[in-house]
């Protein structure tokens, strides 16, 4: 079924058929022009010129108002490092037949510890040991063990703190850290090296059960304490032997 489609007739301007030769004339339309609108929007007008603001001058204040650095405290003082007491104490573990002073460690502190278990720690690497996760656990483990015993045994007397406690067996470690350097001069495996290895643990025993009586100022059951130091130090003195 075939549909018919309406097209429009196509005039020719000379009339009649064109030609093969013919051109198609076609008038010119006028460019689109949009309707003005009724509201034109407004625009604004920017007028960029030389800024006529003008800011004030820097005022430097005078000498007297900058800060004064020379009164400011050393840094280490700042940090709460007491470079001078932290000497102190050290140089009173050298001496294990000597008392010391009963209120040197009665300000416990985590500077000087914490510089002897990495010098340990060290003195062990220079040996072909990695031991500084060892030394760091049984340290803590140490302190917690001192901390609960001590406290058992004294009871209601019992005013030792785990944080004196990780203090003392720190500095104590002092005579392990002279072990630590001196087996790297002595034959590994020998009699020697055991028996200098048995004279520093009773050194760090004997210093730190005495600085725990005179920090607790508890003087019973001395020997128990003394016990388990013993067992303490006799742990980091196979770190060095073995």
């Amino acid at each position: 079924m075939s549909k018919e489609f309406n097209v429009p007739p196509v005039v020719f301007p000379s009339g009649g058929n064109p030609g093969p030769s013919a051109t198609i004339q076609r008038r010119p339309t006028a460019p689109f022009q949009p309707n003005p609108s009724p509201n034109p929007i407004p625009f604004m007008s920017f007028d960029i010129g030389p800024s006529t603001t003008s800011f004030p001058a820097p005022q430097f204040g005078s000498s007297n108002s900058l800060t004064n650095f020379d009164d400011e405290p050393p840094l280490l003082e700042e940090l709460g490092i007491n470079t001078k007491q932290i000497w102190t104490k050290t140089t009173s573990i050298l001496n294990p037949f000597r008392s010391s002073n009963p209120n040197l460690h009665d300000d416990a502190d985590l500077s000087g510890p914490v510089l002897c278990l990495i010098m340990f720690g060290l003195f062990q690497l220079l040996a072909g040991k990695i031991h500084f996760g060892i030394i760091l656990g049984w340290v803590t483990v140490s302190a917690l063990f001192l901390y609960v015993v001590f406290n058992m045994l004294a009871g209601r007397n019992g005013n030792l703190d785990l944080y004196r406690c990780v203090s003392l067996i720190g500095y104590c470690m002092l005579p392990m850290v002279i072990l630590s350097a001196l087996s790297l001069f002595l034959p590994q495996g020998g009699v020697v090296i055991f028996g200098v290895a048995a004279i520093f643990v009773i050194w760090s025993s004997r210093v730190c059960t005495r600085l725990l009586v005179q920090v607790a100022r508890w003087d019973e059951h001395r020997g128990l304490v003394a016990y388990g130091c013993f067992l303490i130090y006799t742990l980091f003195s196979l770190l060095v032997v073995f």
